[in-house]
Order: structure tokens, then sequence, then C-alpha cells
């Protein structure tokens, strides 16, 4: 009976996944193995576009670039997310009101965000490099304009639309026993040791979620790129799907572009495999955690 629901309460994404998701993913696995520019038929060319991409410039540069940014992304999204969630699952005044507006900027829309830090981000009238001068008399960076602070401009960006992961954070933060931190108390660990004993033992499976998505979302970065610095200054923000998306809507070269989506696909699962593999280390469930 529990299969039939969880299946049932599934069916709308099933449905929707095998209406309009899984054919064209079934028709880019062909049209990786031709050249296609939507105007003229197809031809078969076999491995030519994954030959090609082992050759390009651009696809490694893009690989750089988004496993740059993938590494400074999670990890900062992580850490601020938990430290967040932990401040929020005290009891505070408010605390309704703190986690509501903690979680509003993560339904915005991407371009609009993107608009938004254009303006914050700017080395001229930006509010950051104003704050940073009249605040503490630091001279602030070009960030977006910027080949060395661009990719970490976009890292920043990210904190803005980590609610999700708040909230994801604090529902495994309410679900650990009081009675481990009672007894803690009771045998004189401090605040710290009951962090590192048993807060972080029992959020270990919400981390492995949140780095598993994590990893694979900062490898689909697109909009910010697209808006706010089209890939430059000089390819320091050309990532992937970026890439991928001007081979395929501004050069109309689809089979090549499919061939990059293949690539990517192979590459998240290759990353996801290597996470699980490692996970049995690291991640303890509640009936392990003595």
């Amino acid at each position: 009976r529990e299969a039939l629901w969880a299946y049932g309460l599934i069916s709308p994404w099933i449905i929707g996944f095998l209406s309009f998701q899984f054919g064209p993913m079934l028709s880019s696995i062909f049209y990786s193995f031709t050249s296609y520019n939507i105007i003229m038929p197809w031809r078969w060319i076999g491995l030519s576009n994954y030959a090609e991409m082992a050759s390009d410039r651009l696809v490694w540069q893009s690989l750089k670039v988004t496993s740059i940014y993938s590494v400074g992304s999670v990890t900062l999204n992580m850490v601020a997310s938990m430290f967040v969630a932990m401040v929020l699952n005290r009891n505070i005044k408010g605390l309704s009101w703190f986690r509501t507006l903690y979680y509003l900027p993560s339904v915005i829309s991407g371009v609009s965000v993107s608009m938004l830090f254009m303006y914050i981000f700017n080395p001229e009238f930006g509010i950051l490099n104003y704050l940073l001068w009249h605040l503490f008399h630091i001279q602030g960076p070009a960030w977006i304009y910027s080949e060395v602070w661009a990719i970490p401009s976009f890292v920043l960006m990210g904190l803005w639309g980590i609610g999700g992961g708040i909230i994801i954070y604090l529902a495994g933060l309410q679900g650990i026993p009081t009675e481990l931190y009672e007894a803690a108390e009771i045998d004189g660990a401090g605040g710290w040791k009951q962090f590192l004993h048993i807060t972080l033992p029992m959020m270990s499976p919400v981390i492995y979620f949140q780095l598993i998505m994590g990893i694979i979302g900062s490898f689909q970065v697109f909009t910010q790129a697209y808006v706010m610095t089209q890939g430059g200054p000089h390819y320091a923000t050309w990532f992937y799907v970026l890439y991928l998306y001007y081979n395929a809507f501004r050069d109309f070269r689809m089979g090549y572009a499919s061939a990059q989506a293949w690539v990517l696909f192979i590459l998240l699962v290759s990353l996801t495999i290597l996470v699980t593999r490692t996970a049995s280390s690291w991640v303890h469930y509640e009936e392990s955690v003595n």
C-alpha cells in the first residue's frame, strides 16, 4: 500500500518526464552522432563530434571554469546554509519570520537576481564597493569585470539562494533527538564536541544529499553567466552549459551540442558514483550511531 501511494504521488513527475523529456533525451543521443543544424537534414558522422570535443580548447576551458566554480560554490553554500540552519534551529524571538526571510530569495527568478547583482558588483557605482570603501576604507575589485574576481563573484552570488538548503538542513537538525545532547552535557561535552560527535554524524545523510545535489546544480550554471558576462571577460566565466547553449542556439550545431550534453551527463553520473562510493566511510544513519 505504501508503494502504491508513493508511485501515485510521484506520478505527475513520471508522466511529465515521459511526455516531455524522455523523447528529447533519446533524440539527443541520436543527434550526437550527426551533423545537424536544424535547417538542413542531419548527416551521420559517427563519433566525430566527440573526437572534436577532445581537441576543443573551449570545451576544456569550460570544464576548468565550471569545476573551479563547483568546488567553491558547493563548499561555501553547504557551510553557510548549515550555519544559518543551526542559528535558526534555536528558540529565538521571531524565528518564523527569520526562516521566511532567509528562504524568500531562493524563489526569485534567476534573471532578476542576475540583473540585481550586476548593479551590486558594478565597480564604479555598485553598492558592494561603496560599502567596502565607506565602512572599511577598502578599494573593492572589479568583480565580474575582472578575470581574477569573476568566478569568486559568482560563488558569492550563490549565497543569495541558500534558502532551500537551509530548509533541508533545518529539517534534519530538528530530527536529531534532544536526548543525545542532554546526555552529552551530563558527560561534560561542550558545544564544539557536541557538534563534532552528535550533529555532524546525525546530519551526514542530509550533507550527503546536499553534496550530490550541489554538484549537479553547480555544473549546470547558465543564467548568471548568460545574463551578466556572456562568458567573459576573456572566457573567465565560460561555463560548460553556456558553451553548450551557444553551440546549439547561436551557431546551430545541434549535433555537437547534443554530444556536449551527453558528456556532461556521463561526467555528473561519474561524480555521483564517486561520492556514493565514499559515502560508507562518512555517512552515518541513525541506527548506526552509538
